[in-house]
């Protein structure tokens, strides 16, 4: 196990600079999860991480051992990829067992490795099967399980759920954070999926264009986002944001603060209150409910014809077209520059 630090790591290719000099400090045996939209970079920096990319400006360093010109090969990382990328010809175990037999590992070694890790990803039945006869959870797991033979000081994961239908999604995910219970290892986990990064990380980085856009730990990012990127990537439903003039008279003076011009209001969909006309922040037509028994999601429309979404414990009785009013509860409503989308205090 190691710490991981990465000092102005920057990555371009040809005149096109893709990294902009992230820095990053990863305590050992931390799950951290990169997370951000498509092209935000964030494959790209685990690959850096990994030796598969070259570094073009910068240091990485795992443990006190400064890696950029060390092969992938010797870093002490193992890294499971979207693809399980596994022999069709060779059985589970010879899968397995692979890297660990070109490294000329002994092979009682090969073997007790083997058959531990097996043991802990609950694929011991399978070890003389081949790949085409595994469902794709067993497949994901026969890759996971070549990593940990290895016994790396640091995981990483490239998006490894991505191929799994919903349920498997949820299955492996949940097999992956007791992994990390059990090994007490560093992981590094990439995925555009923030409802992972929420549910598996200690440590959520959140990247944009090439840039951290903030770290902290999941409740940090969901409670106190540093900007309305944030803001509105983390949270599923997605943070609604108001203007000044999306807001009723009364909503300009119950939000403990006088709304500027210059200011977005940011409300997370559960945070809404029923109100009626009097007290209310906000009011919206109804467009349409998606009744999802524990709670509801109601789509509504301002008179500003800015959308939004509020989440009710029971679907609204009134129709469709009607106008519903909202509070905000207590000391929850978030405020961000219009223009820089910084959070304001």
């Amino acid at each position: 196990m190691a710490n991981l630090t990465l000092r102005n790591v920057r990555k371009s290719y040809g005149d096109v600079q893709v990294m902009h000099g992230v820095d990053l400090d990863i305590v050992d045996g931390e799950f951290v999860v990169f997370v951000g939209p498509s092209g935000c970079g964030k494959s790209t920096l685990l690959r850096m991480i990994a030796g598969l990319e070259e570094i073009s400006d910068g240091t990485v360093a795992i443990g006190d051992v400064q890696v950029n010109d060390v092969a992938a090969s010797k870093r002490g990382v193992a890294m499971v990829f979207q693809s399980y990328a596994l022999y069709p010809h060779m059985t589970v175990y010879k899968n397995m067992a692979f890297g660990l037999k070109q490294a000329k590992t002994d092979p009682a070694e090969i073997d007790k490795r083997v058959k531990a890790a097996a043991e802990i990803l609950q694929i011991t039945d399978y070890l003389d099967r081949s790949p085409r006869n595994l469902s794709g959870g067993q497949r994901q797991r026969v890759a996971i399980g070549r990593a940990i033979v290895r016994d790396p000081e640091v995981f990483l994961f490239d998006e490894p759920l991505s191929n799994l239908d919903a349920a498997l999604r949820v299955q492996t995910r949940l097999e992956i954070a007791r992994l990390h219970e059990r090994l007490e290892t560093t992981m590094i986990y990439v995925t555009h999926d923030q409802v992972e990064a929420m549910t598996l990380a200690d440590k959520i980085v959140v990247l944009r264009d090439g840039r951290i856009e903030q770290v902290g730990s999941p409740i940090d990012l969901y409670d106190r986002p540093d900007n309305a990127f944030v803001a509105q990537f983390i949270g599923s439903p997605k943070m609604n944001f108001f203007a000044s003039g999306d807001l009723t008279a009364t909503g300009k003076t119950t939000l403990g603060r006088d709304i500027a011009a210059t200011m977005q209001v940011g409300i997370r969909p559960e945070h809404f209150t029923l109100a009626d006309a009097s007290n209310a922040v906000v009011e919206g037509t109804l467009e349409l409910v998606e009744n999802l028994g524990e709670y509801s999601l109601v789509h509504l429309l301002t008179p500003s014809k800015v959308e939004f979404i509020a989440k009710t414990e029971k679907p609204p009785t009134v129709a469709k077209g009607s106008t519903i009013g909202f509070g905000v509860k207590q000391g929850l409503a978030h405020f961000f520059d219009a223009n820089t989308g910084v959070r304001i205090e």
